[in-house]
């Protein structure tokens, strides 16, 4: 019989209640108890359990205590190659089918991530089937290496270095920002590798390394387990019993022997990209994780670079104008954090200049400190996101991700009190006693990148794919067999779906007010939501929703632009303001003491914006400014290309939401004014929130804050229809870049086609997941992209369709050869009854999910509101996907799916793809410029 650690707390998740403070407290009024159960098996493996009711769902997160920080020389980036060998099968799971049993499951949360002190491997899906997410992570702990072999090694080596094309190479600024890394460790530091490594190192993994490195470091001993959501403890602790206790404990995990070096005189570097702005970053190494001056660190990261009332955005974006943009964070480590400022300087300033302007408000920050608004300000905004982080069960952030991040870096799962005290603790002067002794002159690199042609590593030669080895490996198994592994194991009793339906009422003056509960954490999200977006631009004012809705923050006829933005920081949050084709949208999330005041603020910018003019011509300028940003990523140049080439100019699906130069400094105070006016009226609104408030309780605030709303129903939009495409090769030319985006469009549907269930099921089995024909394709079976998708962007009138990735310069022509012959295959031949259930199960099972936090249930309710699709939508939703068939979906895939309709897009180096391309016939061929406009025939 095992033995088990002591229970060291009960299971529940409560909010405490205590005496409401004073509006400049720092006391918050709502700390929830995160109560759990550990226990640690006799292998070593640490068990977290956590109860948690709200969703008929449950997470499963896995935290291996291997990161960067345990790489050897010359091994950059091994962790996380790693990692992604994780899900190349193991003994009882075949190579592809990890994430394809998770999606049937109906998952809605499934990865895995390396950062520089772990890794973990997280899977959220609905609680009965509980036992397959343990299955699949104690398979892959205990039986990997019986079939580790080159093929496999070797095939992931192909899909990191792409990851490093398209996330590091291609991108703007992503090798200046390793390039601060690089300056600030020493070359034989395991953070100098940045996580993502070099291409020489990942080429150079050897299999033996690979599987010396699960031997070390992929043990019961040196991972930790939290299982939170709708579970039965001793069901769960039988469970895990079952598939993790039979695993073999590991040898000692060598501990870390570094030490990092202390930075006693300035570095400096210069690294050229291909951007056209100048971005500085300066950066230090503080304190570690959790250690002390690690939170004074958050907290006067927060005061200079936080958001819009920040020091430094006052001072280098909205008072002088010399940047775009500007940060200050903290990024806390286990060996040495990293705090950084960074900003990015507008059209003629240059980095020296924001150097300089930085220094400046650095200097009189380090000998004044904060100012007891500021700090309450930045105590808030923690207060916030670590409580609101707890919204999820699991994932990149939530509650099993927190309770594992609590135990690998403090020892302790109970840590959340003493999380949010540290904050609380710190003071004025500790704070500015971190900026005067840390942050200094000689302890500081400083990074510029600038315009110039990108130096990019030499290219290292992969070797020619290794073939799939024939039955077992020569390796010793690492753990003995059992019969009962073979097979995926069986759901537990099914359950009525259960997806959350929320309330409504209208207030007198045709507001409508949505309203999902969700009490158990102190957590309220809400949004203005607007029947009208970027759809009722005029021809000739492309960007006027958008450039309207972006200048509702920016004055109002009770605050000015920096009221605002101090008022909303003092409730510990950020307002977003955004805009789509077909809706204007005004979010935010506050913890519950702050919701009249948020419901206040939201109905200030709402009701009563000023459009002053001096704010218009400072948004004019950031707006001309986010132009030239787009035409610095190859994947928004593909997407505009796409936008324009398949709906034209005059269209308002043919540009992106910023619109155009020309219209961007057309645009004056009385287009706002106008557009405003007409769409931003009670009976085209829904106010929508979520959270730990009731409709009863939500009515009079409601009503305080917009009873006063007038106005009358909007006029209608009345959209061109969009022409019917025709087969063409759409070029954009990058020269130099090392990967190509690439976009395989046509016309699609708008979202009022009663094709929607069938669509849906065709697109997830073509390209909507990770298990899908183009991805297995393009990625797994070929090596050429990180990962490849399919989508219809569903609008009101028909929005496009397309399949997209970056792929290998050298892939490009096969790849997009290979795109165009999984979208005639969906076509011309039926699906498979396997695919079509894995379609309508990842879609109907994975609904729950939506509803998982408070932004992604506003979210959820306000396209129900936009879309007129009824409150219940949700709950009626599985039973017409449960009804598509594979004629179905074969039908409606030669309806919409016309070879002679598709378009190819090609953002990349044209001497190097054009030749690859033409010789596809893929029609006409055309050159596109970074904004979509056309150019001069391709030769």
């Amino acid at each position: 019989m095992r033995r088990f650690l002591p229970v060291v707390a009960a299971i529940v998740l409560a909010a405490c209640s205590r005496p409401a403070p004073t509006t400049t407290s720092t006391a918050t009024t709502e700390t929830p108890k995160l109560v759990f159960e550990k226990y640690t098996l006799p292998n070593g493996l640490d068990v977290i359990l956590s109860e948690d009711h709200r969703l008929p769902m449950v997470a499963v997160n896995l935290w291996y205590h291997v990161g960067p920080a345990n790489e050897g020389p010359g091994r950059t980036g091994f962790a996380h190659l790693f990692e992604h060998m994780m899900f190349q099968g193991s003994k009882h799971v075949e190579g592809d089918s990890h994430f394809r049993l998770l999606e049937a499951a109906g998952a809605s949360d499934y990865n895995g991530t390396t950062d520089f002190d772990r890794t973990n491997y997280f899977e959220t899906l609905p609680a009965n089937q509980l036992e397959l997410a343990l299955w699949l992570e104690s398979d892959r702990m205990g039986y990997l290496l019986d079939v580790l072999d080159q093929a496999n090694l070797s095939n992931q080596q192909d899909v990191v270095r792409n990851e490093r094309r398209q996330n590091m190479e291609n991108v703007p600024y992503g090798i200046v920002e390793e390039a601060e890394f690089h300056e600030l460790f020493p070359g034989q530091h395991p953070y100098h590798g940045y996580v993502m490594g070099s291409h020489r190192d990942i080429q150079a993994a050897k299999l033996d390394e690979v599987r010396n490195f699960f031997k070390t470091y992929y043990t019961p001993n040196n991972a930790s387990l939290a299982i939170v959501g709708d579970l039965d403890k001793a069901t769960t602790r039988t469970l895990v019993e079952k598939y993790f206790g039979p695993l073999r404990r590991g040898p000692a995990v060598p501990k870390i022997a570094v030490t990092t070096p202390p930075i006693t005189q300035e570095r400096r570097a210069v690294v050229a990209d291909k951007v056209e702005l100048d971005k500085v970053y300066l950066g230090w190494l503080t304190p570690a994780f959790y250690q002390p001056g690690d939170a004074d660190a958050d907290l006067a990261g927060h005061v200079l670079g936080g958001g819009k009332s920040s020091r430094l955005y006052k001072k280098l974006v909205y008072e002088q104008q010399i940047a775009q943009d500007v940060t200050a964070a903290q990024n806390s480590l286990m060996l040495g954090s990293v705090f950084t400022i960074t900003a990015t300087a507008k059209a003629g300033h240059k980095a020296a200049e924001l150097e300089q302007a930085i220094d400046a408000e650095l200097a009189k920050f380090q000998a004044e400190g904060p100012t007891p608004q500021e700090l309450e300000r930045a105590r808030n905004s923690m207060d916030t996101n670590i409580i609101g982080g707890l919204e999820a069960l699991g994932g990149f952030g939530g509650v099993a991700d927190t309770l594992n991040r609590y135990n690998h870096y403090v020892g302790t799962p109970d840590y959340l009190d003493k999380d949010l005290a540290r904050y609380r603790a710190a003071t004025a002067e500790t704070v500015k006693a971190f900026a005067a002794s840390k942050l200094t002159r000689n302890a500081r690199v400083v990074v510029y990148g600038v315009p110039g042609p990108r130096k990019l590593d030499a290219d290292v030669p992969a070797p020619p794919p290794a073939k799939k080895a024939a039955g077992a490996t020569a390796m010793e198994p690492a753990n003995a067999d059992a019969a009962w592994r073979k097979d995926p194991p069986k759901p537990g009793p099914a359950t009525t779906l259960q997806v959350p339906t929320p309330t409504s009422f209208t207030l007198a003056n045709g507001l409508t007010v949505i309203v999902s509960e969700r009490p158990t954490l102190p957590v309220v999200s809400m949004a203005v939501v607007v029947r009208t977006g970027s759809d009722a631009n005029p021809t000739d004012r492309s960007g006027l929703a958008n450039f309207t809705v972006a200048m509702l923050d920016e004055g109002t006829s009770n605050r000015n632009a920096l009221t605002l933005a101090d008022d909303v920081a003092q409730l510990g949050t950020e307002l977003d303001l955004s805009s789509s084709m077909d809706q204007s949208n005004l979010q935010l999330r506050v913890l519950k003491r702050h919701v009249a005041a948020g419901l206040d603020l939201l109905a200030d910018v709402t009701l009563h914006p000023s459009f002053p003019q001096e704010e218009i011509d400072r948004q004019r300028s950031r707006r001309l400014t986010q132009l030239v940003q787009q035409r610095e990523d190859p994947a928004t140049q593909a997407t505009t290309a796409m936008q324009a080439a398949l709906y034209g100019s005059s269209h308002p699906y043919g540009y992106t939401e910023l619109g155009k130069e020309e219209s961007i400094k057309a645009t004056g105070r009385g287009d706002m004014t106008a557009f405003w006016q007409r769409n931003f009226v009670p009976g085209n609104a829904a106010l929508v929130v979520a959270g730990a408030i009731t409709a009863a309780e939500l009515r009079p605030m409601a009503e305080k804050a917009f009873g006063g709303w007038g106005g009358g129903a909007p006029s209608a939009t009345a959209l061109p229809s969009p022409q019917t495409t025709s087969s063409k090769l759409v070029l954009v030319d990058i020269p130099g870049a090392p990967q190509t985006e690439i976009r395989v469009a046509s016309i699609g549907a708008p979202r009022a086609t009663p094709d929607y269930p069938q669509l849906q099921v065709m697109d997830m089995v073509l390209g909507g997941l990770f298990s899908s024909r183009v991805n297995l394709n393009l990625r797994e079976r070929h090596g050429w992209t990180y990962g490849a998708y399919a989508t219809f962007e569903y609008r009101k009138s028909a929005g496009p369709f397309f399949v997209a990735a970056g792929v290998r310069q050298d892939a490009t022509g096969a790849a997009v050869a290979e795109t165009l012959k999984e979208i005639t295959r969906m076509a011309n031949e039926p699906i498979s009854a396997d695919e079509l259930a894995l379609g309508r199960d990842a879609l109907a099972r994975s609904l729950p999910g939506l509803f998982e936090t408070s932004l992604g249930a506003i979210d959820a309710i306000g396209r129900l509101y936009v879309y007129g699709l009824g409150l219940d939508y949700y709950s009626r939703l599985p039973q017409q996907l449960n009804a598509v068939t594979t004629a179905a979906v074969q039908d409606a895939a030669r309806r919409y799916l016309l070879p002679g309709r598709f378009i190819v897009v090609a953002a990349g180096d044209k001497a190097k793809i054009a030749p690859q391309l033409q010789k596809l016939g893929l029609g006409a061929a055309e050159m596109r410029d970074a904004d979509g406009n056309l150019k001069r025939p391709v030769k």
